[in-house]
C-alpha cells in the first residue's frame, strides 16, 4: 500500500530545540540539585514527557519543577530555536503533492504553538496531536492513532518519522511504517538499534522513500 499520510514528531525532528530543552533542564536541575547535572546527564530527559522525568526525581514537587521548566523555556524559545537543513522545504512539498500531514508530539499544545509560528511550518499541517489531547504519551500508539484518525487515514498507508525510540515504538505500535533521523541528538547508531524501517540523513531523503523525488 502506497503511503500517503505522514506524521512527524516535533522537537528535533522537525525543529532544533535540542539547546532549548537541554538549557531549560539545566536551568531547572540547577535550582533543584545544584551542581549535579551537567549536558550529558540532561540527554536521557529528551523524548519522555516532563512528568516522566521530574516524577522520578521528586513526587512532591513535580508540577513545581515542570513549571520552572516551562517558565524558562518560553522565555528563551525564540532565541534558542532553530531549523534543521531541508525541513522546511521538504515538508511544503509534500504539502503541495496532497500528503496528509499531522503532528504527533509530547509537548503540549502553547507550547508547539510557539515553535511552529517560529518556523513557519504550521500552514502545513491538518493535524497536531499534543500532550493535552491524549492520556498516554508515546511510546504508547494513542496519540498516533488519533492523528490517524483525524486525518482519516489508515496505519499500512502511514510513516512516523522522529528522532527518539519514542517515535519509533509509537509507530510500529499503531501499525504505520517508521524512519529515524540520523541527526538526532542522541546518535543515528543509538536509533538504528530501535530498528525504524528507514533512517533519513536529511529531511528531504524523505521523498525519495515516498517515491517522491
Amino acid at each position: 500500500m502506497k503511503i500517503n499520510t505522514v506524521l512527524f514528531d516535533l522537537d528535533g525532528t522537525l525543529i532544533n530545540t535540542n539547546d532549548l530543552i537541554i538549557e531549560s533542564f539545566l536551568h531547572t536541575l540547577n535550582l533543584y540539585y545544584p551542581n549535579q547535572y551537567g549536558r550529558d546527564d540532561v540527554l536521557p530527559f529528551l523524548g519522555p514527557t516532563l512528568h516522566e522525568t521530574f516524577v522520578k526525581m521528586d513526587p512532591m514537587r513535580v508540577d513545581e519543577m515542570i513549571s520552572t521548566y516551562r517558565t524558562f523555556n518560553h522565555d528563551h524559545h525564540d532565541k534558542l530555536v532553530t531549523q534543521f537543513e531541508t525541513v522546511y522545504e521538504t515538508v511544503q512539498a509534500l504539502h503541495e503533492k496532497g500528503f496528509k500531514l499531522g503532528i504527533v508530539t509530547t509537548k503540549i499544545r502553547n507550547t508547539v504553538n510557539m515553535g511552529l509560528e517560529l518556523t513557519g511550518l504550521g500552514k502545513f499541517f491538518e493535524t497536531v496531536v499534543t500532550l493535552d489531547d491524549v492520556k498516554n504519551a508515546k511510546p504508547h500508539p494513542e496519540p498516533v492513532l488519533l492523528a490517524l484518525e483525524k486525518l482519516n487515514a489508515s496505519p499500512g498507508e502511514a510513516i512516523m518519522v522522529g528522532d527518539n525510540y519514542h517515535d519509533i515504538d509509537a509507530g510500529k505500535a499503531a501499525g504505520t511504517k517508521t524512519a529515524g533521523v540520523a541527526w538526532t541528538i542522541k546518535g543515528a547508531a543509538y536509533l538504528e538499534g530501535f530498528q525504524p524501517d528507514y533512517m533519513l540523513n536529511k529531511m528531504s531523503d524523505l521523498l525519495s522513500v515516498l517515491g517522491e523525488e
